[in-house]
């Protein structure tokens, strides 16, 4: 009789052990095929449960590392570590893919993202929650996400991505001129005049039309008399106001 009442709670045990197994290791052993992992997979996503969705696109990829879902998973992987607020992995995931396939149809959509992640990267907690206007700091973030998105706009130009990602480099290229123009603020109060005409040239050359751009060139102008070069301070002033003739 003892014997059979241990028996009872040796099963009762193990039952409660199930119930209280992770519930995404559960649904791994439950799923069979590929189309079921990555069905499992949707759901997390679905639900917001971006960390139990990147547990069940790696373990797809693990168990099943061919065919359509697992290049599929491969690309929600990328969103997946975003979400999850993995940005590293997030970059690494896409950088991946556009290796291992770079003539796949949906490629395009890698470059997106990674651009993506370094633009919604770019702000850190401070910037977000007291506003902190963080044009004056080396934008790395922006840099890497204007370099990512611009790459597959030239690559993509029709890709269904390319209207948002257009969007969002007007603002990094406002972004990172203005931050060039900081610096170049600075080198006028510091008396290096040619690093600050150097700096100007570079918003000019690289971020054309952005709103920066007439009080640039006043340090352009600026920069160039203080050198005694009226000639190219005359020419910077006439395209000045050839292109911004009524600023402020």
């Amino acid at each position: 009789m003892r014997a059979k009442n241990q028996l009872v709670i040796l099963v009762v045990g193990l039952s409660i052990l199930g119930c209280n197994s992770n519930p995404d290791e559960r649904d791994l052993r439950n799923a069979q095929t590929p189309a079921q992992l990555y069905a499992s997979a949707q759901d997390s996503l679905t639900a917001g449960n971006y960390r139990a969705a990147v547990f069940k696109l790696e373990n797809l990829d693990t168990r099943f590392p061919f065919g359509e879902f697992a290049e599929q998973a491969k690309l929600d992987l990328i969103y997946a570590h975003h979400a999850s607020g993995n940005k590293e992995a997030a970059i690494d995931a896409a950088d991946t893919f556009i290796r291992e396939n770079p003539r796949h149809k949906d490629v395009d959509y890698a470059y997106y993202m990674k651009g993506v992640v370094y633009f919604e990267g770019g702000k850190n907690i401070l910037e977000r929650w007291f506003r902190i206007d963080p044009s004056d700091r080396p934008p790395s973030d922006a840099a890497r996400s204007y370099e990512a998105l611009n790459l597959m706009l030239g690559r993509y130009p029709d890709s269904q991505y390319a209207p948002d990602a257009q969007k969002r480099m007007v603002h990094l290229r406002n972004r990172l001129a203005t931050y060039e123009y900081h610096v170049a603020e600075y080198y006028m109060r510091r008396g290096a005049f040619v690093g600050a005409v150097n700096r100007v040239d570079y918003i000019l050359t690289n971020y054309s039309g952005a709103t920066i751009t007439p009080k640039a060139l006043e340090i352009m102008v600026d920069a160039y008399e203080r050198l005694g070069m009226d000639d190219k301070a005359a020419d910077a002033q006439r395209i000045l106001e050839e292109n911004y003739p009524n600023r402020g």
